[in-house]
C-alpha cells in the first residue's frame, strides 16, 4: 500500500503535467488566433480597402456582417473569392517552373531563409531543394551559394488512356 506522501507526489506530478498542456493548447490558440487576424489583414489589404480610415472600415466590416445573415449572399462571396483568388494564384504562378536547386556543402542559416523566402523546401529523401520559380532567379539564389539550379520536366494535364474517346468516334460514325 502506497504512503499519502507518495500519492501526494503523484497527484502533483499529475497536476503539473495538466497545467502544462493547458499552457501547450493556449499557446496554439494564440498562434491560430494571430495567424487568423494576419490572414484577415492581407486580405484587407487584397481588396484594397486598408487606405479606409479606421472608422469607415469598421462600419463597412459591420455591414458585411449584417448582410452575413443571407446564406445566398454568403455564398456569392465565397464564389468571387474563390474566382479571384485562383486567378492571381495562376497569374502569379504562370511563369513559375518546378526547379531543383542542389548545393556541394551544408548551407548557413542565412541560405536557408533565403531559400525558403524564394518558396523552395528541401526534399530530404531526394537531398535537394525544390519548389516553383522564374528560372533565372532561381539560377541567382543557387549560384550565390554555389549550387546549381535544373529545370523539372512536368506535366500537369493527366494521361488520356489508350482507348479514350473510342466510344465516341462509335457514336459519331453510327450517326
Amino acid at each position: 500500500m502506497r504512503s499519502l506522501a507518495d500519492r501526494m507526489r503523484t497527484y502533483e506530478q499529475q497536476k503539473a503535467r495538466l497545467a502544462d498542456t493547458e499552457a501547450k493548447l493556449k499557446l496554439a490558440e494564440k498562434r491560430a488566433r494571430a495567424r487568423r487576424l494576419i490572414e484577415t489583414g492581407s486580405l484587407i489589404e487584397k481588396a484594397g480597402l486598408s487606405s479606409f480610415a479606421s472608422e469607415a472600415l469598421y462600419g463597412a466590416l459591420l455591414s458585411l456582417r449584417d448582410s452575413a445573415a443571407n446564406s445566398k449572399q454568403v455564398e456569392q462571396w465565397a464564389a468571387l473569392g474563390a474566382r479571384v483568388l485562383a486567378e492571381e494564384a495562376h497569374t502569379r504562378d504562370q511563369s513559375r517552373e518546378p526547379i531543383v536547386l542542389t548545393f556541394p556543402a551544408t548551407l548557413t542559416k542565412d541560405a536557408v531563409s533565403a531559400l525558403r523566402t524564394g518558396g523552395f523546401r528541401f526534399n530530404k529523401v531526394l537531398q535537394h531543394w525544390e519548389g516553383l520559380a522564374e528560372f533565372e532567379e532561381a539560377q541567382e539564389l543557387a549560384a550565390s551559394q554555389g549550387g546549381i539550379a535544373r529545370k523539372v520536366a512536368s506535366s500537369f494535364s493527366q494521361p488520356v488512356p489508350p482507348n479514350a474517346g473510342s466510344d465516341d468516334k462509335a457514336r459519331a460514325e453510327a450517326k
